[in-house]
């Protein structure tokens, strides 16, 4: 499937933007971009709850480019949160009201997350290079900090530190001065301390600077010739003579400066400190200055899931890896979860695409917690994912992936809280099954199964010798209905049409197992997303 505009929303700390962009072969060719200054970092309450006023700039932002987005198809279009979505005890109500506005699906993404999409986005608007950049992106909540090669991003961290953070610390009423600016720059220090070591044994050949920021910092120093023999970009001398500007002006406002930008004079010295520790940290002396960011990595990102070179796939494989996951398992499993889940919906369908790919995931990451203890697997496998760093998926993805994880066996009152008809009891149902038709783990085939959906539940029709054959699956089985039932979703089990006896009556059958299903089982581990 391929098309020709795309579509990138970032929902930044500081500022809203969108970014469109025309298809060319393998390239992105960028259209149009709109910002709005948002300031939504600026509106995060000490309890960490976005208040009124916030919520309400950032829902007319995205008004105005859910106008802009009309008649894009949902596929074509990709939203980010970043860091004040990422700390708000209140983002799941505000996104609610966030996707309504803009028409489209908004993904929470984690640091290391957006880190990656800047560096993709920053090197794809930088000349081809062969040898490796560090950029470092300063923005309102956090400082992201990447190495990578070509397009490819080695090393990311973010950091808890940005312009609207720290004018919120250091620089509450807009005064700068040596002793404020000080402290701004020693906590920085410390923040960047902790990654310095890793970074420069890691190495790099170019210092890049990303989004408003550096963007800001590096049009003062050109404008106003601070750099030294009129140079370009952000360089150690420059970044110093502005500093002492700064504080001679002792506000933002009061710095009389070509290229000062009113809509970012509240963030400036904020990034100036922040900056300024990065520079002595990394011990950089010269910094040039990216137009490509966020918004520009998350169009390159989704022209890369059009062209099945989705980065999640890779994760997957990556994790599968790490946590020796045992592959033919994987494929006895997935073989059949996915023959079921084809029972019920169409698989090449756009509808059911994404269902098709979690399930395959799911699978393929089912077995990840034995890696921690074989005992209540399933639930160290959905903290793992709760919680993990898995470049390409967003909050929300590694919390569906969670979901199913930890469903995959065990009792269903802890997926309770799901609505009846969410596509997840679905692909809970293929997985459970699946999971318990392969327990022998060995290459046995399996008879003809059919499962179809019910308006109260699910049925699963098996050939009529087979549970006389199999008595141990046939208990299992039994168990299964139980579970369901306790959830108020009904699961029957059934000869194939046509045979005599329709109805199995497997619940007799049911092994000693099954009667103490309500003894109770451990607490689930909480996932987090």
């Amino acid at each position: 499937m391929s098309y020709e505009l795309i579509a990138g929303v970032d929902l930044g700390s500081n500022s809203f933007r969108l970014q469109i962009g025309r298809v060319v072969g393998n390239r992105i060719h960028p259209l149009e971009t709109l910002k709005e200054t948002v300031r939504l970092g600026s509106g995060l309450t000490r309890e960490k709850l976005l208040d009124h006023a916030s919520q309400q700039r950032a829902i007319e932002a995205l008004r105005r480019f859910g106008e802009r987005l009309r008649g894009f198809d949902p596929e074509t279009v990709r939203a980010v949160s970043t860091d004040a979505m990422r700390v708000a005890r209140n983002a799941r109500m505000v996104i609610v009201q966030a996707e309504a506005a803009l028409g489209f699906p908004i993904e929470v993404i984690g640091g290391r997350e957006e880190a990656r999409l800047i560096f993709i986005g920053a090197a794809n608007a930088l000349p081809a290079a062969s040898h490796r950049r560090l950029v470092v992106d300063v923005g309102g909540g956090s400082t992201e900090f990447i190495i990578g090669e070509g397009t490819e991003p080695l090393l990311m961290e973010s950091l808890f530190m940005g312009g609207i953070s720290y004018r919120q610390r250091f620089f509450p009423e807009g005064r700068v001065d040596k002793k404020r600016i000080y402290a701004a720059e020693v906590s920085a220090a410390r923040e960047v301390e902790a990654i310095a070591v890793d970074y420069q044994r890691f190495g790099w050949q170019e210092a890049v600077g990303t989004s408003g920021s550096a963007q800001e910092i590096a049009t003062i120093l050109e404008l106003n010739d601070l750099n030294p023999d009129g140079g370009s970009g952000i360089s150690r001398q420059g970044l110093a003579k502005l500093r002492q500007l700064l504080v001679r002006a002792g506000s933002a406002e009061a710095l009389n400066l070509k290229g000062m930008r009113g809509d970012r004079l509240t963030i400036l010295p904020g990034a100036i400190a922040i900056m300024s520790a990065v520079f002595s940290e990394l011990a950089i002396e010269q910094m040039t200055y990216s137009d490509g960011a966020l918004p520009l990595g998350v169009l390159y990102d989704l022209l890369g899931r059009f062209e099945h070179h989705d980065t999640r796939d890779e994760t997957v494989v990556q994790f599968r890896s790490r946590y020796q996951v045992d592959k033919a398992q994987v494929m006895r499993v997935e073989r059949t979860a996915v023959a079921l889940l084809g029972q019920m919906i169409k698989l090449d369908s756009p509808k059911h695409e994404n269902d098709v790919h979690f399930l395959r995931w799911a699978v393929s990451l089912h077995e990840i917690g034995v890696s921690v203890a074989h005992a209540e697997f399933h639930k160290h496998g959905a903290y793992i994912l709760g919680h993990a760093d898995m470049p390409g998926f967003s909050k929300r993805d590694q919390a569906r992936l969670a979901l199913l994880v930890l469903g995959q066996r065990g009792k269903l009152q802890k997926l309770a809280a799901m609505p009846a008809g969410d596509p997840n009891w679905r692909l809970v149902l293929c997985l459970r099954l699946a999971v318990l038709l392969h327990r022998a783990r060995d290459e046995q085939p399996l008879p003809d199964l059919a499962v179809r959906e019910s308006p109260v539940g699910f049925q699963l029709d098996v050939p009529s010798g087979w549970p006389d054959a199999n008595p141990m699956t046939a208990a299992a089985l039994a168990d299964e209905t139980l579970l369901w039932r306790r959830v108020g979703i009904k699961l029957r089990i059934r000869k194939m049409p046509g045979e005599p006896a329709a109805q199995l009556d497997l619940l007799q059958k049911s092994s000693a197992a099954a009667r103490d299903l309500d003894a109770g089982e451990a607490q689930d581990i909480p996932v987090n997303g």
